[in-house]
């Protein structure tokens, strides 16, 4: 990877999704993205922004939206995806202003999704490596995508990995194994909040 992000930068951009989805929840209106940052911050960059409920120490999603590919600057990017992680995923109700305080943000920065070629499909799970790698699945109009954090969160192997990827892609789990289904990785840098409005750390995957 040779896009990279300190933690200041990393604590700035957590910080800002927050504060986005906390303005467009008061006044509906999306906040301005700030003048003042480093050129690499404006930089067109694929990021997801990740909302979690906590309780009692665990971690439960509430809402995940992003850009997978590098198309928009990475502060845009974070704010509109932050907003709509809150607002308009499909799974979850919308995120209510009180439920603020009980919510951990995280930030993942993409690298750009490459294709995975292979002679097989049989030697997917051996071109990807869990606690490394996020995946994107395509078949026809079918996608899904899956983060690197995802299938270690879940203790999935990368079979199960490749599975789940077709599962969110609504098609059969073992479609990876049929010709014509692109497969294509891509790593992130994480930041993520240790509790609601808390210190924001950089996530360590395990991964090498």
């Amino acid at each position: 990877m040779t896009f990279e992000l300190n933690l200041e930068e990393g604590k700035f951009l957590v910080t800002l999704a927050r504060k986005a989805v906390k303005e467009y929840l008061k006044t509906r209106r999306k906040i301005s993205t700030p003048k003042d940052v480093s050129e690499k911050l404006l930089q067109p960059c694929g990021v997801f922004v990740t909302i979690n409920t906590t309780k009692n120490g665990e971690k439960e999603l509430r809402g995940c939206i992003g850009y997978p590919y590098p198309t928009t600057p990475l502060i845009k990017a974070v704010v509109e995806s932050a907003i709509s992680s809150a607002t308009q995923d499909p799974r979850f109700y919308p995120l209510s202003l009180n439920e603020l305080d009980n919510v951990v943000f995280e930030v993942s920065v993409l690298t750009p999704p490459k294709l995975i070629e292979v002679k097989k499909p049989d030697e997917y799970p051996s071109k990807i490596k869990v606690g490394k790698d996020g995946l994107i699945v395509e078949k026809g109009i079918f996608k899904g995508l899956l983060l690197p954090q995802v299938p270690v969160e879940c203790g999935w192997n990368e079979e199960e990995f490749l599975c789940q990827c077709c599962i969110k892609a609504y098609l059969p789990p073992d479609n990876w194994l049929i010709e014509g289904t692109r497969i294509y990785k891509f790593q992130a840098i994480i930041f993520e909040e240790e509790k609601p409005g808390g210190e924001i750390r950089r996530k360590a995957l395990g991964g090498k």
